[in-house]
């Protein structure tokens, strides 16, 4: 037997308690799980790109090489009375005009389709005509709607930025009748001026030098992208001033004209005419079929001469016409004065309203009253040259007169106490000769507010000239305007002149007027006409 001596003990104890022999074993109750392998990890699904949402197809034109594909010939036919030229039968007028919706709407000027009985509209790229129909006009703005037969046309957008000087423009069209398409170049040079001409009445156009001629009509002002920033209706070569209705202007209108209505229009192809002797008026091209005017009886060839009672173009222009129809509903009943220039008739009705009917005429009525004339003013002279219109001192009265009545007095009007009463004015060749004769023609108007006169009839009551002319009776009187009476005198201090007092009142009867007038030669009862269709009281 072995002996283990006690320093070895000690030794191999002391191993025991560094290798941790000192404590307890416990056995596993079960085998480790054993550690799964790592899944592999997925690669992420790519992102597909987005799909680019497709630009809708147009039709509009974006260059200013392509302003030709929307821009069209116009062809309309007819039968137009014009007033230098005459009657022009089945003739053919020629304009442009411009494409705004790929359906076939399309914008020109009135003057050029109104009254039209065809229009034949030339598209560019086509060699035949198509048809087209006017959904509405305004003669004011000289601008048309109309619809060209098919679809999918290019069009022209409107420019979308301040139209400012200097912004470069082109004039697009088909001027003098040419069927080859034309662009002229140049600036705008006004942003605004006035657009009155004799036969349109725009509130606001531009000026520009892209020269435009006869045919350029209703055709497109456009920019160098081939956007339109006006419509063409007006130009002078003479001065390189050329005329376009600004956009603005333009849309309002148009926006009308396309729902099928007219806008500030009775259905006319007018221009405004001066005889230069006092007949002014709206000269009546031609008439478009049942519209305002065609159902009042207007016909080619007339002369509108009033309008609500004003005369009308006495200044070559549009613009007491049409304020006064955009002052107006398009329904409204208006009064109406008509010159039917053919057979020199003068007729009275209502747009809206009643027919054109002959109207009285004192000229007529009383064209055998004199007997043979006579007085000092000159018997032989059978009518007067011309005739002006004049004005108390105040402004508020005005009526037209013989130009050869040039001793004029506007001062106030007083009575037999030099107490003023109202407004006066007075004419004759000589004013001291026609208050002390018979024979010297002359006429006094006058109105007042503060006369004291209850009634038009207890006015003329108080003039009395039994002692120097015989009484012819008492008659009612009736215009536009006013309405009372008028009382006839003839053959007075015997040298068969007549005396024509009229005493009338407004509807709203805050002022009476006196008219008197002293007829002495055949030539005296046309100007009694012309005063009696002119005199008005100008109301602040």
């Amino acid at each position: 037997m072995r002996i283990i001596r006690p320093l070895v003990l000690l030794i191999l104890a002391l191993l025991l308690v560094a290798c941790g022999g000192g404590q307890e074993v416990v056995e596993p109750t079960a085998a480790p799980t054993a550690v799964p392998e790592p899944t592999a990890t997925l690669e992420p699904t790519a992102t597909p790109e987005p799909t680019a949402t497709p630009e809708p197809e147009t039709t509009a034109v974006t260059s200013l090489e392509d302003v030709q594909s929307a821009v069209v010939q116009i062809v309309a036919q007819g039968s137009f009375l014009d007033p230098e030229f005459g009657m022009q039968m089945n003739a053919a007028g020629s304009g442009s005009g411009f494409i705004i919706d790929e359906s076939g709407i399309a914008i020109t000027n009135n003057h050029v389709v109104t009254g039209a009985a065809l229009i034949k509209v030339y598209v560019a790229g086509e060699s035949s005509p198509r048809n087209a129909k006017i959904l509405g006009v305004s003669e004011c703005s000289d601008l048309a709607v109309i619809d060209i037969d098919g679809d999918g046309f290019p069009y022209l957008e409107w420019y979308e930025g301040n139209i400012n000087v200097g912004l470069d423009v082109y004039a697009a069209g088909f001027p003098l009748g040419d069927p080859e398409f034309t662009l002229t170049r140049g600036i705008i040079s006004k942003a605004r001026t006035s657009g009155e001409t004799s036969w349109a009445s725009v509130d606001r156009v531009v000026e520009h030098d892209a020269t435009i001629n006869p045919g350029n009509s209703g055709g497109p002002l456009v920019d160098a992208n081939g956007r339109a920033v006006g419509v063409n209706y007006a130009g002078a070569s003479s001065t390189n001033q050329y005329f376009a209705i600004a956009r603005d202007e333009a849309l309002a209108v148009i926006n009308v004209l396309r729902s099928g209505q007219d806008a500030t229009s009775i259905g006319i192809n007018g221009e405004a005419v001066s005889d230069g002797m006092g007949l002014s008026g709206i000269w009546v091209s031609s008439v478009k079929s049942g519209s305002v005017a065609d159902k009042t009886g207007i016909k080619m060839g007339d002369i509108i001469t009033q309008l609500q009672g004003l005369n009308l173009a006495t200044d070559g222009t549009m613009s007491d016409y049409c304020d006064i129809l955009r002052t107006h509903d398009p329904d409204a009943v208006m009064n109406v004065q008509i010159l039917r220039y053919a057979t020199e008739e003068v007729l009275e009705g209502q747009l809206s309203g009643r027919e054109l009917e002959l109207s009285f005429s004192f000229a007529t009525a009383l064209e055998n009253t004199i007997p043979g004339g006579g007085g000092a003013s000159g018997s032989d002279v059978m009518t007067y040259d011309s005739y002006t219109t004049i004005t108390d001192n105040s402004g508020q009265l005005r009526v037209e007169v013989p130009t050869a009545w040039f001793d004029i007095n506007g001062n106030e009007w007083v009575d037999s106490n030099d107490n003023t009463i109202g407004f006066a004015v007075s004419a004759a060749p000589d004013l001291d000769e026609y208050y002390a004769r018979w024979d010297v023609p002359g006429v006094f108007f006058g109105a007042s507010a503060q006369l004291g006169v209850s009634d038009e009839e207890a006015l003329l009551d108080s003039y009395d000239y039994s002692n120097s002319c015989t009484y012819e009776g008492r008659d009612v009187y009736s215009d536009a305007l006013y309405s009372g009476y008028y009382d006839l005198w003839s053959d007075c201090g015997g040298t068969g002149s007549l005396y024509i007092v009229l005493s009338a009142s407004p509807e709203a009867r805050d002022f009476i007027i006196l008219v008197s007038i002293l007829v002495a030669t055949d030539a005296d009862l046309e100007a009694l006409d012309h005063i009696l269709n002119s005199f008005v009281v100008v109301v602040e």
